[in-house]
């Protein structure tokens, strides 16, 4: 079998997955926010900076002949940072609320998911080793991650819960999800994208507390001094944490073939 369809070109799911995606997407609001906030650049001019840092990083991640951990990781802090942003442009500057930017967000994800499946047969993970599947893949992250934003900041500043608040709640959904994962039968690809959307809010709500004036519920460290400390530790855990790229299905169909043959 054709080796680049043996593995995909994404890491497997697994713990040190979902830790350092949640580090991601906290970079990703302190990092969106040092732009749109501190450095005054509005919405519409940091989307338009990160949707191009965005697409160039998925390009070379779509180029590369296996899976790198660093570019992975880069793309995805794009779709963070570039989510962050966008979900602010709707939901602020569009002027339809945080109800409106996030019901907006969940039918563009849903769309992007739907028309991969009917092209491809399935939205799972395990799936993504060509270059039109990795490209449905990255679609529905970056809508994923911009929904995930609208909702963290929807949960924290509507519902009058705070960012600490926002974050365990958004840390329980996580783990009815676990809990479902383990002891249910519900579809895995359901459980991914449901608990890949609550990390995000969970990061954005992290990410605020940590820059958000003291006055607002925050910490008030600086924007850039927090994220360059969470860029230096995903630097580290993509470089000292294993990780390897996820096994096509077609790949473990003929391994357990050949295990049968040879048993």
């Amino acid at each position: 079998m054709n080796q680049n369809l043996e593995r995909s070109k994404v890491p497997e799911v697994t713990l040190i997955f979902w830790i350092i995606k949640i580090l991601a997407t906290t970079l990703g609001e302190t990092g969106g926010d040092a732009v749109s906030m501190s450095m005054d650049l509005g919405y519409a001019v940091s989307s338009f900076i990160f949707i191009g840092i965005f697409v160039v990083a998925v390009a070379a991640q779509m180029l590369a002949k296996r899976f790198n951990p660093f570019l992975y990781w880069l793309v995805v802090v794009a779709t963070t940072t570039a989510g962050t942003t966008m979900a602010d442009f709707a939901d602020r500057s569009l002027g339809i609320g945080y109800p409106g930017g996030a019901s907006l967000l969940f039918v563009l994800l849903m769309a992007s998911l739907a028309i991969w499946y009917w092209s491809a047969g399935s939205i799972s993970v395990d799936t993504v080793s060509t270059p039109r599947i990795e490209m449905f893949y990255w679609v529905a992250i970056l809508f994923s991650q911009t929904l995930g934003t609208a909702l963290g900041d929807w949960m924290a500043d509507t519902n009058g819960l705070g960012y600490e608040g926002g974050a365990l709640v958004f840390a329980a959904g996580l783990v009815l999800i676990a809990v479902a994962y383990f002891f249910s039968s519900i579809s895995r690809t359901l459980l991914f994208w449901a608990a890949f959307i609550l990390t995000r809010p969970l990061g954005a709500t992290l990410g605020d507390l940590l820059d958000k004036p003291l006055d607002n519920g925050g910490l008030s460290f600086s924007r850039f001094y927090a994220s360059a400390i969470l860029a230096g530790i995903i630097i580290a855990c993509v470089a000292l944490l294993p990780q390897r790229a996820g096994t096509h299905p077609n790949a473990r169909r003929e391994s357990r073939s050949n295990n049968a043959l040879t048993s």
